[in-house]
């Protein structure tokens, strides 16, 4: 199994820097030994711009464009496919499914959304504008242009897109919605987390609760009033946890932010197996019945190459 990439070669005045493209791709990539360059060669896996196979041997010629194919292991096929929603000359956007990374990471490279997109678009230049977590579903929005994709980028940076999430987690009747957390996010010693750190806030999410999703619950009462009359009627059962259904709205983008906040308020997001403890590591086996209950549920922003209001809805849902 092999993933393209492509390097372009120096530009240079000089008729030759490195007598052959092999000598070039060796010194390029130090990392890979040039026994695996010679197999590559063999193997037809490094062509040149117009897509045909070259020879060790091919004179290294400044400022071109060399593709080649490297060698991935056998990594666990994901169940699953992202579904593209919109596509035109500037946008991809697509509905990814929990468990896919956006782009390649740990064991997931061909499984990943962009290398999958890429392929089955055979669009090259596709690049995600923005990211969310393997373990969210939802909207994911790709730039088709190169020359484009600040533009787009810039929009999150100044934060003019506005993003909500739907999210399954415990209800507490002490807490009255809508609020907004704050805090001060910062990487954790374990590299797959992150943690909430005394300093000035950094991170901004608005989140307000939709429904109650038990029969244990009155379905009369809103769960945000806290009147005496309309008190929120609790089972009688005392393993009884009642759920419910929230939006969230981040004003910014902080790593695994939503998850974190949530974990603060005390209703930690259903199936979140990193917060508020690690039941599972990243590179431990998954179990895909028992996905994060997070949804990237709608994207608005004005087009800055288009001037298009753009309105963007995932077509997934939460097990509810």
């Amino acid at each position: 199994m092999a993933l393209p990439s492509s390097a372009r070669t120096s530009n240079s005045n000089a008729l030759a820097d490195w007598p052959t493209v092999f000598d070039f791709l060796c010194e390029r990539f130090p990392a890979v030994p040039p026994q695996e360059w010679s197999a590559r060669f063999a193997d037809s896996l490094v062509l040149n711009a117009q897509g045909e196979p070259i020879n060790a041997a091919t004179p290294y010629a400044p400022n071109t464009l060399i593709h080649y194919y490297r060698r991935i292991p056998q990594e666990p096929e994901l169940p699953f496919k992202a579904q593209v929603l919109f596509r035109d000359a500037h946008l991809v956007v697509t509905d990814k499914p929990h468990f896919m990374p956006v782009t390649p990471a740990g064991r997931y490279v061909r499984s990943s959304l962009l290398v999958q997109l890429k392929e089955e678009l055979g669009i090259d230049t596709l690049s995600p504008i923005h990211r969310i977590d393997r373990e969210t579903a939802g909207l994911v929005v790709l730039s088709v242009n190169p020359q484009e994709r600040n533009a787009y980028q810039a929009l999150f940076r100044e934060r003019q897109v506005h993003k909500t999430y739907l999210a399954i987690a415990p209800y507490r009747n002490e807490l009255i919605f809508p609020l907004t957390c704050q805090s001060r996010i910062e990487e954790d010693a374990q590299f797959f987390l992150s943690r909430e750190a005394k300093g000035a806030p950094n991170s901004e999410t608005h989140i307000g609760i939709l429904k109650c999703l038990d029969t244990g619950l009155n379905p009369s009462v809103h769960p945000s009033d806290d009147s005496t009359e309309g008190s929120t009627r609790r089972s009688p059962h005392s393993h009884y946890k009642p759920k419910a259904l929230y939006q969230l709205s981040p004003i910014t983008g902080k790593r695994h932010q939503l998850r974190i906040h949530m974990c603060a308020l005390g209703i930690p997001i259903e199936g979140d197996q990193f917060y508020p403890e690690v039941l599972r590591g990243p590179d431990e086996s998954e179990d895909f019945s028992q996905a994060l209950q997070l949804l990237a549920e709608k994207i608005t922003f004005t087009d800055p190459i288009t001037g298009e209001k753009r309105v963007f809805k995932s077509q997934q849902s939460l097990a509810c």
